[in-house]
């Protein structure tokens, strides 16, 4: 790789990237054939320039991450200058499970942004951990993101762990990066789902990439990234027929891809309840529903998903902790409705 560094008018530092793809990287894909040849930039980062029209062969901007590249292209990438945007202290209500110097981690409710983006500049959960642990959070996640080392959808609730300090930071990186395989992480989920699978328990490996035509969707596609979702058969639930109309699964993930567990039940028809982005076609089957649960679901307004565990080690001491979250008072009280129809 040959680079030139340009210096930006405000005084921050952009480069301008030259990249001579040899042919022997092992990856076709623009987006990963990048990410093996600029380590400092992540995969997410680059495809964020990619869709930019901020990467190119020549005067060709090159705006679809799949694109395959050839032995001998020259590809620039035109990185901007970092713009230091920092969030500010925002005194929200957290409902804190455990905290000391190094860890905090918090059962996080329905509506809660995790990090500041795209129409949510304030009212995040770092704007509230900013408040609460002040100076001492981590920045290591970048300006935007201190302390973050995984995420939730917005309406998702349920626990979640947040970095004190770079040590902390580091090892809590390390450990979501492995998801359990050799260590002691494991994330759980419960998911309210239509439908009931044909067996009690299975595995999902299904990669996992954007949608083609909606960006902001994610979709099973080959040449995604690797995703591997694990469930059970937790409880079923009769309709109105008297037939098994939904479920309650227990998932626990070996990776961590966006939309993961909606993606990966919605593929294998069992989207879930409330989900208004991967179970579309199934708003219909409420009415299959007894009048309980239909009007529970209704005032649900989300998708019925849970992170329920969490169990990691912790980054100074060593110990391996665990922590559970009952059901919120929303899915709680539409297990309740659903179950009445037994």
């Amino acid at each position: 790789m040959q680079g030139s560094r340009v210096e930006n008018p405000s005084g921050n530092e952009g480069r301008l990237l030259r990249i001579t793809v040899a042919g022997d990287e092992g990856e076709v894909r623009l987006d990963r054939m990048l990410a093996s040849r600029v380590p400092d930039l992540s995969r997410s980062r680059l495809k964020a320039l990619i869709l930019a029209g901020r990467v190119a062969i020549g005067a060709t901007p090159l705006r679809d991450p799949a694109y395959h590249v050839a032995a001998g292209d020259t590809i620039t990438i035109d990185v901007p200058p970092a713009v230091a945007a920092e969030p500010e202290a925002e005194n929200i209500p957290l409902n804190v499970v455990y905290e000391d110097d190094d860890i905090i981690v918090i059962d996080k409710p329905r509506g809660l942004v995790v990090h500041p983006g795209a129409g949510h500049d304030s009212g995040t959960l770092v704007n509230a951990l900013i408040a609460h642990c002040g100076a001492s959070l981590s920045g290591i996640g970048g300006v935007r993101r201190p302390g973050i080392v995984h995420r939730l959808d917005k309406d998702t609730t349920g626990l979640m762990v947040a970095a004190k300090n770079d040590r902390a930071h580091q090892s809590l990186s390390e450990q979501f990066a492995d998801h359990g395989r050799t260590g002691a992480l494991r994330r759980g989920y419960q998911a309210f789902v239509w439908g009931v699978p044909n067996r009690p328990y299975g595995t999902i490996a299904a990669p996992i990439d954007r949608h083609p035509f909606s960006r902001e969707k994610m979709a099973v596609r080959e040449g995604g990234r690797e995703a591997i979702t694990h469930w059970e058969v937790l409880e079923r639930f009769d309709g109105r027929s008297g037939k098994p109309v939904a479920a309650l699964i227990g998932c626990q993930l070996e990776t961590g891809r966006t939309h993961q567990i909606r993606v990966h039940l919605a593929h294998i028809g069992h989207p879930l309840l409330g989900d208004a982005v991967y179970g579309p076609h199934f708003k219909t089957k409420a009415s299959s529903l007894v009048p309980g649960a239909r009007s529970a679901l209704e005032t649900l307004g989300r998708q019925a998903l849970h992170a329920y565990l969490l169990v990691l080690e912790h980054p100074v001491s060593g110990e391996i902790l665990e922590w559970t979250s009952e059901l919120p008072a929303d899915l709680a009280a539409l297990q309740a409705a659903l179950q009445a129809a037994e």
